[in-house]
């Protein structure tokens, strides 16, 4: 591979960037890496968009152009040692997520109730800024304590994670939303969050909720990360 072609997968990958690379397996062009963040200028954007959506390499169709596609494994951050994170965890991580837990109420964050998982027994400030939260993270808010969850949003805002849910009834999502403007936030940034959280399947219990959150996070991955 021509190493200024390495050079700016490597780039994208320590960036947590997704790139693709065009390939002409007729060498008639000279092959280029495109990121997600100049899609819009390339001739070929649409179909580079649909192989960062669905993370697979192939042939561009009718063509002898072959993409490469490079996407950044995505994250998942949980606010709330809860039960719902109990169910959620081994479901996130059988599709290739890697959790971390976040709660500072340390009768909840333990080892025992979540073993073998990142866990912060520790406010939102201070644990969220060392995790890099970026656009390739679904950023669950689960506690239904605004002094926690609230800071948490706001922090998701900043960063622009690709799924934002938080946990609560409509009543509880406008007082939500009442405070997040109140502390500065755009409506354009609070519309961005998928509450009540999950899927509209009549999810009752703590597994099932799980589950509907976790399909959402998938719609959203896969629907609109590129």
């Amino acid at each position: 591979m021509d190493i200024a072609l390495l050079s700016a997968l490597n780039a994208a990958r320590a960036a947590r960037q997704a790139a693709v690379l065009v390939t002409d397996l007729d060498g008639q062009m000279p092959g280029r890496v495109v990121t997600a963040d100049r899609l819009a200028d390339d001739p070929l954007a649409e179909a580079i968009r649909a192989a960062i959506r669905t993370g697979r390499s192939g042939l561009v169709p009718d063509t002898r152009t072959f993409l490469t596609v490079q996407v950044p494994p995505a994250q998942m951050v949980v606010i709330g040692a809860v039960h719902i994170t109990q169910a959620l965890i081994p479901l996130a991580r059988s599709l290739g997520y890697e959790p971390v837990v976040i709660d500072p109420r340390t009768a909840f964050a333990t080892a025992d109730r979540f073993p073998d998982v990142s866990i912060h027994a520790e406010w939102p400030d201070v644990a969220l800024p060392p995790l890099k939260v970026d656009r390739y993270t679904a950023f669950i808010a689960l506690t239904h304590d605004p002094k926690i969850d609230d800071p948490a949003l706001l922090h998701a805002f900043e960063k622009g994670c690709f799924y934002i849910g938080a946990l609560g009834s409509r009543k509880t999502h406008a007082k939500r939303v009442e405070r997040l403007g109140g502390q500065g936030a755009s409506a354009e940034a609070i519309a961005r969050i998928k509450a009540p959280i999950g899927l509209a399947i009549g999810a009752i219990t703590p597994t099932e909720i799980a589950v509907s959150i976790m399909a959402e996070v998938i719609q959203a991955w896969r629907q609109g990360i590129a």
